[in-house]
């Protein structure tokens, strides 16, 4: 039953997903006068429908994506004179009617955001405390400052006795320009400067860009394990979930990351010695990091758990704020795929890393299992997705479309009809081995 259950909660998800990128491409292919065959939510053969006008409504069986099919969209075949046709249309509204797609899923992920901002707006606790160092990166601006664990800023910039969360928009606003900075270090009082620049090494699990060296002290406790992978240099090391880290060598960590991946960083790999708090006894774990691909589009040397997160306090926004905040959060989430997109391009990030529909399903169920405002934020961490994915140059999908109309309108002639259906099929057949590939990673994964 409850495999049942998870493959309803994927086929609504996607459904929605699908429903409005399809809604995208359908509204602006209408708007410019191109005549619409079907309007197809899933692959394959038709399950049921209904006809409206020149349109084939209908759901059809395989509910792994979806489809608009206009007249005359057919690569390799030469237009037939039909001024409802696709083709027949100047290529800056074909250009509009691929991009409506991916924007109507922009569109979703920022009203989604919205509405959890207006509703249930979840901030880590610690943005919203006084500005606790946990750790300070050796060689950054906070080092050379003079800050170590434990200083407390007492003044950034005009403000006293700042949160985090007016650290990181002080900077925001003043990026790459240097600011004054108080702290208390070791109960005295020392002031100084401090550049806004935002290192794209020093992020938080939350995808928050920390300035300058600066990162927070996340919580009061240790680190909590919740996970620990098989095969890694936690499991070898004897580290279980529901350890709690207190110390790394001399090292007080409060967060995995960034403050305990940086102090790996900074001692290159080299061996660690763990004080764990397991049962209400103290052990000490020795462990040697190795480096492993992370979600952040890089590798870092990790130990190889997962950890409880920090504390979390829900609010109500205004709507001018919560505004800003969908902006921002999709502005984030965005930075992050890219990043990981990056990483596969380079290689420092494995495609097995890559969740198929197998994966993806797991996640909705574990997220509906935490609540629905959980699953509200992974549809949009999934639409976003959707959207940059389509945005992809790659032929048959909306990036692909897009990069030939702009070599077309470069050329001023339409390319060969014969070279384009090519690439087309080499594109088909390739997509449809990743994704074989992508759903055998799910699989062996899963198992």
């Amino acid at each position: 039953m409850h495999i049942v259950q998870v493959i309803v909660e994927f086929a609504i998800v996607l459904g929605i997903m699908v429903l409005i990128h399809e809604l995208g491409h359908f509204a602006v292919a209408k708007w410019c006068g191109v005549r619409v065959e079907t309007f197809s939510i899933g692959f394959g053969p038709r399950l049921f429908g209904w006809r409206s006008g020149d349109t084939d409504y209908r759901l059809s069986l395989l509910p792994l994506g979806g489809y608009v099919k206009m007249a005359g969209d057919v690569p390799g075949e030469a237009p037939s004179g039909d001024p409802g046709e696709f083709n027949a249309h100047p290529r800056w509204q074909r250009m509009l009617i691929a991009f409506a797609g991916p924007i109507a899923n922009f569109i979703l992920s920022f009203f989604l955001l919205l509405v959890m901002g207006l509703f249930h707006h979840e901030m880590d606790v610690y943005l919203d405390g006084p500005a606790v160092v946990d750790y300070v990166p050796a060689g950054s601006p906070a080092a050379v400052a003079g800050m170590t664990a434990g200083d407390v800023i007492t003044k950034f910039k005009d403000d006293a006795n700042p949160t985090w969360m007016q650290v990181l928009n002080d900077c925001a606003v003043d990026e790459n320009r240097t600011v004054p900075i108080s702290f208390s270090h070791q109960g005295a009082t020392l002031s100084g400067t401090i550049p806004c620049a935002f290192d794209k090494k020093s992020i938080t699990a939350a995808g928050v860009l920390l300035p300058a060296g600066l990162i927070p002290r996340e919580q009061t406790g240790p680190v909590d394990v919740s996970d620990v992978a098989a095969g890694t240099p936690a499991e070898r090391a004897g580290l279980k979930a529901g350890d709690k880290i207190v110390r790394m060598d001399s090292f007080e960590p409060h967060s995995a990351d960034p403050a305990m991946v940086t102090y790996l960083r900074d001692r290159n790999g080299a061996p660690v010695n763990l004080t764990v708090l397991r049962g209400g006894q103290t052990i000490t774990l020795n462990v040697t990091p190795e480096k492993m691909p992370t979600a952040k589009g890089d590798t870092a040397f990790r130990l190889g758990f997962s950890n409880r997160p920090a504390p979390t306090k829900i609010d109500r926004l205004s709507f001018p704020d919560a505004v800003k905040a969908s902006v921002n959060d999709n502005l984030a989430d965005s930075t992050l795929i890219m990043r990981v997109l990056k990483g596969l391009f380079t290689r420092h990030v494995s495609v097995k890393a890559m969740s198929g529909p197998v994966g993806i399903a797991q996640q909705i169920d574990i997220a509906a299992q935490s609540g629905y405002w959980s699953v509200v934020r992974l549809m949009s961490s999934i639409s976003l997705n959707l959207g940059i994915f389509n945005l992809l140059p790659i032929p048959i999908l909306d990036g692909g479309m897009i990069l030939f109309l702009l070599i077309e309108s470069l050329m001023r002639r339409d390319l060969n009809q014969k070279i384009k259906e090519g690439v087309y099929q080499a594109a088909f057949v390739c997509l449809i081995l990743f994704f074989m590939f992508v759903l055998y990673n799910d699989i062996t994964r899963a198992h």
